[in-house]
Protein backbone atom coordinates (compact mmCIF):
# COMPACT_ATOMS: atom_id res chain seq x y z
CA UNK A 1 0.00 0.00 0.00
CA UNK A 2 1.55 3.36 -1.32
CA UNK A 3 1.30 6.53 1.54
CA UNK A 4 -1.51 8.93 1.57
CA UNK A 5 0.00 11.97 0.66
CA UNK A 6 -3.38 13.64 1.29
CA UNK A 7 -3.34 12.46 4.91
CA UNK A 8 -4.21 14.99 7.63
CA UNK A 9 -1.25 17.28 8.29
CA UNK A 10 -1.58 18.84 12.34
CA UNK A 11 -1.16 21.97 9.87
CA UNK A 12 -4.62 22.01 9.29
CA UNK A 13 -7.32 22.31 12.65
CA UNK A 14 -10.46 19.95 12.92
CA UNK A 15 -12.14 23.26 11.82
CA UNK A 16 -10.60 23.50 8.68
CA UNK A 17 -10.88 19.45 8.20
CA UNK A 18 -14.52 20.04 8.39
CA UNK A 19 -14.75 22.79 6.23
CA UNK A 20 -12.34 21.17 3.83
CA UNK A 21 -15.23 17.89 3.39
CA UNK A 22 -17.19 20.74 2.35
CA UNK A 23 -15.22 22.00 -0.46
CA UNK A 24 -14.84 18.12 -1.35
CA UNK A 25 -18.31 18.07 -1.38
CA UNK A 26 -18.87 20.88 -3.50
CA UNK A 27 -16.72 19.83 -5.94
CA UNK A 28 -17.45 16.63 -6.24
CA UNK A 29 -21.17 17.70 -7.06
CA UNK A 30 -20.44 20.83 -9.07
CA UNK A 31 -17.08 20.50 -10.81
CA UNK A 32 -15.57 17.53 -11.03
CA UNK A 33 -17.54 15.79 -14.47
CA UNK A 34 -17.24 19.70 -16.18
CA UNK A 35 -13.41 20.31 -15.48
CA UNK A 36 -12.87 19.09 -19.29
CA UNK A 37 -15.54 20.38 -20.75
CA UNK A 38 -14.63 23.93 -19.77
CA UNK A 39 -11.63 23.54 -20.68
CA UNK A 40 -12.98 22.49 -24.42
CA UNK A 41 -15.44 25.66 -23.87
CA UNK A 42 -12.70 27.91 -23.01
CA UNK A 43 -14.66 29.25 -20.23
CA UNK A 44 -16.63 28.24 -16.66
CA UNK A 45 -20.15 29.42 -16.72
CA UNK A 46 -21.21 31.66 -13.73
CA UNK A 47 -23.17 28.93 -11.86
CA UNK A 48 -19.97 27.38 -10.34
CA UNK A 49 -19.67 30.22 -8.56
CA UNK A 50 -22.96 31.22 -7.27
CA UNK A 51 -23.00 27.85 -5.76
CA UNK A 52 -20.04 28.04 -4.26
CA UNK A 53 -21.13 31.60 -2.55
CA UNK A 54 -24.35 29.25 -1.65
CA UNK A 55 -21.97 27.41 0.55
CA UNK A 56 -20.09 29.76 1.66
CA UNK A 57 -16.81 28.98 0.18
CA UNK A 58 -16.29 32.26 -2.01
CA UNK A 59 -16.11 35.17 1.54
CA UNK A 60 -14.94 32.58 3.97
CA UNK A 61 -12.34 35.13 4.64
CA UNK A 62 -14.65 38.31 4.43
CA UNK A 63 -16.07 39.68 8.15
CA UNK A 64 -19.23 38.18 8.88
CA UNK A 65 -21.70 41.66 9.06
CA UNK A 66 -20.96 41.18 5.49
CA UNK A 67 -22.21 37.73 5.06
CA UNK A 68 -19.02 36.33 5.31
CA UNK A 69 -16.90 33.22 7.18
CA UNK A 70 -14.91 35.89 9.85
CA UNK A 71 -11.84 34.20 8.88
CA UNK A 72 -9.80 37.20 8.30
CA UNK A 73 -6.67 35.90 9.78
CA UNK A 74 -6.50 32.40 8.96
CA UNK A 75 -5.46 31.59 5.92
CA UNK A 76 -5.55 27.45 7.01
CA UNK A 77 -8.75 27.60 5.25
CA UNK A 78 -8.23 29.18 2.01
CA UNK A 79 -5.43 26.30 1.97
CA UNK A 80 -7.71 23.56 2.58
CA UNK A 81 -9.84 24.53 -0.11
CA UNK A 82 -6.90 25.42 -2.10
CA UNK A 83 -5.64 21.59 -1.75
CA UNK A 84 -9.16 20.06 -2.40
CA UNK A 85 -9.13 21.98 -6.19
CA UNK A 86 -5.63 20.51 -7.05
CA UNK A 87 -6.47 17.09 -6.06
CA UNK A 88 -9.57 17.40 -8.49
CA UNK A 89 -7.63 19.08 -11.27
CA UNK A 90 -9.59 22.03 -11.49
CA UNK A 91 -6.57 24.87 -11.33
CA UNK A 92 -8.75 27.29 -14.14
CA UNK A 93 -11.48 27.64 -11.45
CA UNK A 94 -9.27 27.59 -8.40
CA UNK A 95 -7.16 30.63 -9.82
CA UNK A 96 -10.21 32.64 -10.76
CA UNK A 97 -11.79 31.72 -7.32
CA UNK A 98 -7.93 32.78 -5.57
CA UNK A 99 -8.11 36.70 -7.40
CA UNK A 100 -11.56 37.00 -6.00
CA UNK A 101 -11.27 35.75 -2.29
CA UNK A 102 -7.48 36.27 -1.77
CA UNK A 103 -6.77 39.67 -3.62
CA UNK A 104 -10.56 41.57 -4.25
CA UNK A 105 -12.04 41.00 -1.06
CA UNK A 106 -9.17 41.94 0.91
CA UNK A 107 -8.90 45.26 -0.35
CA UNK A 108 -12.64 45.58 -0.18
CA UNK A 109 -12.95 45.15 3.36
CA UNK A 110 -9.78 46.48 4.34
CA UNK A 111 -9.93 49.67 2.33
CA UNK A 112 -13.63 50.18 1.54
CA UNK A 113 -15.67 52.63 3.57
CA UNK A 114 -18.58 51.15 5.26
CA UNK A 115 -20.90 52.20 2.51
CA UNK A 116 -18.46 50.29 0.12
CA UNK A 117 -18.57 47.94 1.97
CA UNK A 118 -22.17 47.08 1.97
CA UNK A 119 -22.69 47.49 -1.38
CA UNK A 120 -19.64 45.28 -3.03
CA UNK A 121 -18.90 42.74 -0.20
CA UNK A 122 -21.86 40.92 0.26
CA UNK A 123 -22.02 40.42 -3.48
CA UNK A 124 -18.29 38.88 -4.22
CA UNK A 125 -19.56 36.94 -1.27
CA UNK A 126 -22.94 35.30 -2.38
CA UNK A 127 -20.87 34.75 -6.27
CA UNK A 128 -23.51 37.39 -7.57
CA UNK A 129 -20.64 39.39 -8.25
CA UNK A 130 -17.14 38.48 -9.83
CA UNK A 131 -14.29 40.47 -8.62
CA UNK A 132 -10.86 41.18 -10.48
CA UNK A 133 -7.70 43.25 -10.43
CA UNK A 134 -6.15 45.62 -13.19
CA UNK A 135 -2.53 46.19 -12.44
CA UNK A 136 -0.52 44.95 -15.79
CA UNK A 137 -0.76 46.80 -19.31
CA UNK A 138 0.44 45.84 -22.57
CA UNK A 139 3.54 47.61 -22.07
CA UNK A 140 3.79 47.75 -18.55
CA UNK A 141 4.25 44.10 -16.26
CA UNK A 142 5.79 44.09 -13.33
CA UNK A 143 7.10 48.05 -13.28
CA UNK A 144 3.91 49.39 -11.58
CA UNK A 145 5.17 52.90 -11.50
CA UNK A 146 5.04 52.68 -15.64
CA UNK A 147 1.19 52.11 -15.44
CA UNK A 148 0.15 54.27 -18.01
CA UNK A 149 -3.67 54.13 -17.47
CA UNK A 150 -4.84 57.82 -16.41
CA UNK A 151 -7.66 59.01 -14.56
CA UNK A 152 -8.29 62.91 -14.45
CA UNK A 153 -10.85 64.25 -11.93
CA UNK A 154 -14.24 66.07 -13.38
CA UNK A 155 -16.53 67.42 -11.05
CA UNK A 156 -17.62 64.14 -8.98
CA UNK A 157 -16.35 61.84 -11.67
CA UNK A 158 -12.49 60.44 -12.44
CA UNK A 159 -12.43 59.88 -16.20
CA UNK A 160 -10.64 56.72 -16.58
CA UNK A 161 -8.78 55.94 -20.04
CA UNK A 162 -6.41 53.53 -20.77
CA UNK A 163 -5.71 49.49 -21.57
CA UNK A 164 -5.25 46.44 -19.28
CA UNK A 165 -3.81 42.98 -20.38
CA UNK A 166 -3.40 39.40 -18.61
CA UNK A 167 -6.59 40.32 -16.54
CA UNK A 168 -7.96 37.15 -14.60
CA UNK A 169 -11.62 36.93 -14.08
CA UNK A 170 -11.20 39.41 -17.29
CA UNK A 171 -14.54 38.16 -18.78
CA UNK A 172 -16.65 37.66 -16.24
CA UNK A 173 -15.89 39.99 -13.73
CA UNK A 174 -18.81 42.57 -12.84
CA UNK A 175 -16.11 44.93 -10.24
CA UNK A 176 -12.54 45.30 -11.56
CA UNK A 177 -10.20 47.51 -8.67
CA UNK A 178 -8.21 49.48 -11.25
CA UNK A 179 -4.59 50.65 -10.60
CA UNK A 180 -4.57 54.33 -12.30
CA UNK A 181 -2.02 57.25 -12.58
CA UNK A 182 -4.62 60.15 -11.38
CA UNK A 183 -1.45 62.64 -11.07
CA UNK A 184 0.28 63.55 -14.19
CA UNK A 185 3.40 65.45 -12.94
CA UNK A 186 6.68 63.43 -12.79
CA UNK A 187 7.76 64.32 -9.03
CA UNK A 188 4.65 62.80 -7.59
CA UNK A 189 6.46 59.40 -8.20
CA UNK A 190 4.73 56.87 -6.23
CA UNK A 191 1.94 58.82 -4.65
CA UNK A 192 0.36 59.41 -8.55
CA UNK A 193 -1.55 55.86 -8.51
CA UNK A 194 -4.69 55.66 -7.08
CA UNK A 195 -7.38 52.28 -7.27
CA UNK A 196 -10.52 52.78 -8.99
CA UNK A 197 -13.54 50.52 -8.67
CA UNK A 198 -14.84 49.91 -12.17
CA UNK A 199 -18.38 48.30 -12.24
CA UNK A 200 -20.16 45.99 -15.15
CA UNK A 201 -21.99 48.00 -17.22
CA UNK A 202 -20.38 51.54 -16.75
CA UNK A 203 -20.31 53.32 -20.32
CA UNK A 204 -16.75 53.10 -22.06
CA UNK A 205 -16.23 50.18 -19.80
CA UNK A 206 -15.49 47.27 -22.35
CA UNK A 207 -13.94 44.25 -22.40
CA UNK A 208 -11.31 42.80 -25.57
CA UNK A 209 -10.98 39.13 -26.40
CA UNK A 210 -10.15 36.15 -24.08
CA UNK A 211 -6.73 35.15 -24.32
CA UNK A 212 -5.82 31.86 -25.91
CA UNK A 213 -3.37 30.89 -23.06
CA UNK A 214 -1.06 27.75 -23.01
CA UNK A 215 -2.85 26.38 -19.86
CA UNK A 216 -5.62 26.89 -17.49
CA UNK A 217 -7.87 27.07 -20.44
CA UNK A 218 -11.13 28.05 -19.09
CA UNK A 219 -10.17 30.57 -16.79
CA UNK A 220 -11.01 33.50 -18.39
CA UNK A 221 -8.05 36.05 -18.64
CA UNK A 222 -8.74 39.40 -20.89
CA UNK A 223 -7.68 42.35 -22.29
CA UNK A 224 -9.73 45.60 -20.64
CA UNK A 225 -10.21 48.88 -22.19
CA UNK A 226 -11.39 52.09 -20.70
CA UNK A 227 -12.72 54.78 -23.09
CA UNK A 228 -13.74 57.86 -21.22
CA UNK A 229 -15.03 55.69 -18.47
CA UNK A 230 -16.77 57.91 -15.64
CA UNK A 231 -16.03 56.18 -12.53
CA UNK A 232 -17.81 58.31 -9.32
CA UNK A 233 -15.51 59.80 -6.67
CA UNK A 234 -17.25 57.18 -4.52
CA UNK A 235 -15.65 54.15 -6.30
CA UNK A 236 -12.08 55.46 -5.45
CA UNK A 237 -10.33 52.62 -3.10
CA UNK A 238 -9.20 54.43 -0.12
CA UNK A 239 -7.32 57.95 -0.76
CA UNK A 240 -6.25 58.91 -3.86
CA UNK A 241 -2.54 59.06 -4.48
CA UNK A 242 -1.83 55.61 -1.91
CA UNK A 243 -2.52 52.79 -4.63
CA UNK A 244 0.69 51.85 -5.02
CA UNK A 245 1.36 52.03 -1.64
CA UNK A 246 -1.92 49.49 -1.13
CA UNK A 247 -0.79 46.99 -3.84
CA UNK A 248 3.00 46.57 -1.91
CA UNK A 249 0.34 45.89 1.42
CA UNK A 250 -1.30 43.28 -0.22
CA UNK A 251 0.73 41.60 -2.92
CA UNK A 252 2.45 39.26 -0.28
CA UNK A 253 -1.12 37.69 0.64
CA UNK A 254 -1.17 37.43 -3.37
CA UNK A 255 1.79 35.65 -3.43
CA UNK A 256 1.36 33.36 -0.32
CA UNK A 257 -1.50 32.26 -2.15
CA UNK A 258 0.34 31.64 -5.27
CA UNK A 259 2.69 29.74 -3.02
CA UNK A 260 -0.14 27.17 -1.67
CA UNK A 261 -1.61 26.74 -4.69
CA UNK A 262 2.02 25.28 -5.92
CA UNK A 263 2.93 23.28 -2.96
CA UNK A 264 -0.95 21.92 -3.36
CA UNK A 265 -1.02 21.34 -7.19
CA UNK A 266 2.80 19.47 -6.49
CA UNK A 267 1.17 17.11 -4.09
CA UNK A 268 -1.57 16.10 -6.06
CA UNK A 269 0.68 15.76 -9.38
CA UNK A 270 3.02 13.42 -7.17
CA UNK A 271 -0.17 11.71 -5.82
CA UNK A 272 -1.55 11.33 -9.46
CA UNK A 273 2.10 9.65 -10.39
CA UNK A 274 2.60 7.50 -7.23
CA UNK A 275 -0.82 5.58 -8.46
CA UNK A 276 0.21 5.47 -11.94
CA UNK A 277 3.73 3.93 -11.24
CA UNK A 278 2.37 1.34 -9.21
CA UNK A 279 0.20 0.11 -11.71
CA UNK A 280 1.85 0.51 -15.02
CA UNK A 281 4.03 -2.49 -15.70
CA UNK A 282 6.83 -2.65 -17.91
CA UNK A 283 9.51 -5.50 -18.42
CA UNK A 284 7.23 -7.79 -16.56
CA UNK A 285 7.53 -5.48 -13.59
CA UNK A 286 5.34 -2.24 -11.71
CA UNK A 287 7.84 0.76 -13.16
CA UNK A 288 7.45 1.41 -9.02
CA UNK A 289 9.97 -1.03 -8.69
CA UNK A 290 12.90 0.15 -11.10
CA UNK A 291 15.40 2.32 -9.53
CA UNK A 292 15.32 5.47 -10.98
CA UNK A 293 11.74 5.59 -10.45
CA UNK A 294 12.14 5.15 -6.99
CA UNK A 295 15.07 7.00 -6.43
CA UNK A 296 12.67 9.83 -8.25
CA UNK A 297 9.85 9.68 -6.26
CA UNK A 298 12.14 10.21 -3.32
CA UNK A 299 13.68 12.95 -4.52
CA UNK A 300 9.84 14.80 -5.53
CA UNK A 301 8.41 14.07 -2.22
CA UNK A 302 11.45 15.23 -0.20
CA UNK A 303 11.51 18.57 -2.28
CA UNK A 304 7.65 18.88 -1.68
CA UNK A 305 7.95 18.34 1.92
CA UNK A 306 10.69 20.73 2.92
CA UNK A 307 8.95 23.34 0.41
CA UNK A 308 5.86 22.66 2.60
CA UNK A 309 6.98 23.22 5.53
CA UNK A 310 8.25 26.70 4.81
CA UNK A 311 4.78 27.88 3.33
CA UNK A 312 2.99 26.31 6.37
CA UNK A 313 5.41 28.66 8.27
CA UNK A 314 5.00 31.26 6.11
CA UNK A 315 1.08 30.94 6.33
CA UNK A 316 0.76 30.65 10.20
CA UNK A 317 3.21 34.05 10.01
CA UNK A 318 0.58 35.40 8.06
CA UNK A 319 -2.50 34.53 10.08
CA UNK A 320 -0.15 36.69 13.19
CA UNK A 321 0.27 39.30 10.94
CA UNK A 322 4.09 39.12 10.78
CA UNK A 323 4.60 37.82 7.37
CA UNK A 324 6.62 40.58 5.11
CA UNK A 325 7.08 40.74 1.55
CA UNK A 326 10.70 39.35 1.14
CA UNK A 327 9.55 36.30 2.82
CA UNK A 328 6.44 36.02 0.78
CA UNK A 329 8.74 36.70 -1.92
CA UNK A 330 10.77 33.76 -1.19
CA UNK A 331 7.72 31.17 -0.59
CA UNK A 332 6.11 32.34 -4.22
CA UNK A 333 9.37 31.98 -6.02
CA UNK A 334 10.92 28.28 -4.44
CA UNK A 335 7.05 26.80 -4.23
CA UNK A 336 6.64 27.97 -7.91
CA UNK A 337 9.50 27.09 -9.27
CA UNK A 338 9.43 23.50 -6.97
CA UNK A 339 6.28 22.78 -8.72
CA UNK A 340 7.36 23.58 -12.46
CA UNK A 341 10.04 21.21 -11.64
CA UNK A 342 8.02 18.53 -9.97
CA UNK A 343 5.36 18.40 -13.03
CA UNK A 344 7.94 18.05 -15.38
CA UNK A 345 9.52 14.92 -13.63
CA UNK A 346 6.04 13.40 -13.18
CA UNK A 347 5.55 13.88 -16.92
CA UNK A 348 8.70 12.28 -17.72
CA UNK A 349 7.07 8.78 -15.63
CA UNK A 350 3.91 8.97 -17.53
CA UNK A 351 5.68 8.37 -20.87
CA UNK A 352 3.94 8.95 -23.47
CA UNK A 353 0.66 9.19 -21.43
CA UNK A 354 1.85 11.92 -19.65
CA UNK A 355 1.43 14.11 -22.61
CA UNK A 356 -2.30 13.54 -23.36
CA UNK A 357 -4.65 15.68 -21.72
CA UNK A 358 -6.90 13.09 -21.31
CA UNK A 359 -4.37 12.51 -17.78
CA UNK A 360 -4.69 15.37 -15.38
CA UNK A 361 -0.79 15.62 -15.14
CA UNK A 362 -0.95 16.96 -19.27
CA UNK A 363 -3.33 19.83 -17.98
CA UNK A 364 -1.35 20.12 -15.06
CA UNK A 365 1.85 20.26 -17.32
CA UNK A 366 0.23 23.30 -18.93
CA UNK A 367 -1.03 25.17 -16.40
CA UNK A 368 1.80 25.45 -14.18
CA UNK A 369 4.38 26.98 -16.24
CA UNK A 370 2.67 30.52 -15.69
CA UNK A 371 3.48 30.32 -11.58
CA UNK A 372 6.62 31.37 -12.10
CA UNK A 373 4.98 34.53 -14.10
CA UNK A 374 1.90 35.90 -12.41
CA UNK A 375 2.35 37.82 -9.19
CA UNK A 376 5.69 38.70 -10.07
CA UNK A 377 8.19 36.67 -11.79
CA UNK A 378 10.55 34.52 -10.29
CA UNK A 379 13.31 37.02 -11.29
CA UNK A 380 11.34 39.85 -9.10
CA UNK A 381 10.92 37.86 -6.68
CA UNK A 382 15.00 37.32 -6.28
CA UNK A 383 15.65 41.29 -7.19
CA UNK A 384 12.99 41.75 -3.82
CA UNK A 385 15.34 39.52 -1.64
CA UNK A 386 18.49 40.06 -2.64
CA UNK A 387 17.40 43.90 -2.40
CA UNK A 388 16.76 43.03 1.16
CA UNK A 389 20.15 41.07 2.15
CA UNK A 390 22.32 43.25 -0.01
CA UNK A 391 21.17 46.96 0.85
CA UNK A 392 19.96 46.27 4.57
CA UNK A 393 24.21 46.63 5.13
Amino acid sequence: MTKDLWARRPFFSADQEAFRGSVAEYISRHVTADVEAWDEAGIIPREPWLEAGRQGLLGINAPEQYNGGGCLRDFGFRCAMMEEFAKAGATSLSSGFSTHADIVLPYCFDLATPEQAERWVPALCSGERIGAIAMTEPGTGSDLQGIRTTARRDGDDWVLDGAKTFITNGILGDLVIVVARTDPDPAARSRAFSLLVVERGMPGFERGRKLDKVGLRSQDTAELFFDNVRVPAANVLGEVGRGLHYLMGHLPLERLGIAVAACAGARAALAWTIDYVTQRRAFGQPIADFQNTRFAIAEMLTELEVSQAYVDDAVLRFNRAELNAVDAAKAKWWATEMHKRLVDRCVQLFGGYGYMREYPIARAYADTRVTTIYGGTTEIMKHIIARDVLEAR
